[in-house]
């Protein structure tokens, strides 16, 4: 079907394997990117038919899953990024861990680019978050996680996801684009049984999605990060620093919430999509967030949904225990 820009097309079923996210990708966002006779193309959009989304297994938790981890409920969950990013040592990256994490956010997050440096070994790091989880959780009565970055090279990711598991953290964070759908696939199927959410960073988007005449858009990469089973994963915010367009935002956030998402009216890019056994996926938004934006972000997006403050906790004037507090004050203040 062409109607001016948008074209449909539809394949028969049985050229696709079932449960091949490679596969699926290599046909439908393949070589037609490199061909001389077109100026550019986008792909908007990709419909699952119940046959083929029931090979997938979807997330192993999702909303109300990470919920009861963490037990909070009736309002977003909160994470933070300890900044900078890189440079601090184990030691100090815990310190940083215990003033965030006793200011009340519930999730400390690895940036994408921390994994295991020399000056910041990753089991190290593990180890020493963990110990101060134990101690808040002791000492404020809340539940606590830690998003650790176990991306690197298939083998070493498994044995990393492995550990996480042995060091008692229910969650790891894998920066899904960079690693790879195929290595994302495989680090899903091992957390069925050992029980960890998996945090999807979104690094490496921009080079595709940005473009609005050409590559893939940050919906499509929504519905294969449903489909495979990450539990949360980076949308974007419709407020904030990052470049995001908030009705791009808000319909990719619908996509990972709704069972069955039907489009809005004059919707001419997106098409029904029902999740049959697929559970939903948790938002995560961030970019520029602080206290002062988070009214908004929830009146857009609601409260299922994960905020993600990093430089607005750390960058607070009275420190980070500080910042901590101004996000979750934000919150009580909505509620």
């Amino acid at each position: 079907e062409i109607s001016g820009e948008i074209v449909k097309i539809a394949y028969p079923l049985d050229l696709f394997e079932e449960g091949n996210i490679a596969q699926l990708i290599s046909s439908i966002a393949g070589n037609i990117f490199g061909m001389r006779a077109i100026r550019g193309v986008r792909l908007e959009e990709v419909y699952f038919p119940k046959e083929y989304i029931k090979s997938y297994r979807g997330p192993r938790f999702g909303i109300d899953g990470v919920r009861e981890k963490l037990k909070v409920w009736g309002r977003p969950i909160t994470a933070t990024v300890i900044k900078p990013k890189v440079g601090l040592t184990a030691e100090e990256y815990a310190k940083v861990a215990y003033e965030i994490l006793t200011g009340g956010v519930d999730l400390l997050k690895d940036d994408e680019n921390l994994t295991n440096q020399k000056f910041n070994k990753f089991e190290e790091r593990l180890s020493k978050v963990m110990r101060v989880i134990d101690r808040v959780e002791r000492e404020t009565g809340e539940r606590k996680g830690y998003l650790v970055n176990v991306t690197s090279e298939t083998e070493e990711m498994k044995r990393r996801v492995k550990l996480v598991a042995d060091y008692g953290n229910e969650f790891i964070m894998v920066d899904i684009l960079a690693a790879g759908w195929s290595a994302l696939q495989t680090i899903r199927k091992i957390v069925e049984d050992l029980g960890l959410a998996i945090h999807a960073h979104r690094a490496f988007h921009a080079a595709f999605t940005r473009n609005r005449k050409h590559g893939v858009s940050m919906y499509v990469i929504a519905k294969l990060s449903r489909l495979v089973g990450v539990d949360h994963i980076h949308i974007g915010v419709p407020v904030g620093k990052m470049e995001a367009y908030a009705k791009e935002v808000l319909t990719t956030e619908r996509v990972l919430v709704e069972k069955e998402f039907n489009p809005s009216p004059g919707d001419r890019l997106h098409l029904k999509q029902c999740w049959y056994n697929i559970k939903p996926v948790f938002p995560a938004a961030s970019g520029g967030l602080h206290p002062g934006l988070l009214p908004e972000v929830v009146k857009l997006m609601g409260k299922d949904i994960i905020v993600q403050v990093g430089g607005g906790v750390l960058g607070h004037p009275d420190g980070p225990r500080a910042g901590a507090i101004a996000v979750r004050q934000a919150f009580e203040a909505i509620e």
